[in-house]
């Protein structure tokens, strides 16, 4: 039986390296710390590029960009959605029928091609089912 996949939004990583995140921080990390053991962790292209961005500018105390990109290359060991061409226009017509944004619908166009049955975000709504996946916010566990 095949292990159901996880794939987490940017938002969760991004809380999981914030110190100054305070509770968010300490849900984020220890989720992280079981998908690291379970090997179920999936993201995407757009998380590694987003979580970069966040890391190195966004957040209240930036990390430098040595150690952002050495976070990076770990997480590259998990599975990576890349997005192409066919994500994209997935997403625009997930964006119409769910009326989300294109970025939040561009997350789950990756989630559900990575066969992923739970997505962990905090930006979309808990307990929400898109097809075989189950969306869910760990801040609200």
């Amino acid at each position: 039986m095949a292990v159901p996949k996880i794939f987490v939004d940017t938002n969760v990583l991004v809380y999981a390296h914030d110190k100054t995140a305070e509770r968010k921080h300490d849900v984020a990390r220890e989720e992280i710390r079981k998908l690291w053991e379970t090997e179920t962790g999936v993201i995407s292209t757009q998380v590694l590029q987003e979580l970069f961005v966040s890391l190195t500018q966004k957040i209240p105390m930036p990390i430098e960009r040595r150690k952002a990109r050495t976070i990076l290359e770990d997480l590259c060991v998990w599975e990576v959605v890349v997005n192409d061409e066919q994500s994209v226009l997935g997403a625009i017509d997930l964006q119409a029928k769910l009326r989300l944004s294109f970025w939040d619908s561009l997350i789950l166009e990756s989630a559900c091609r990575s066969g992923a049955t739970t997505l962990y975000s905090e930006d979309l709504s808990n307990g929400q089912q898109i097809g075989q996946m189950t969306i869910v916010n760990p801040f609200e566990i």
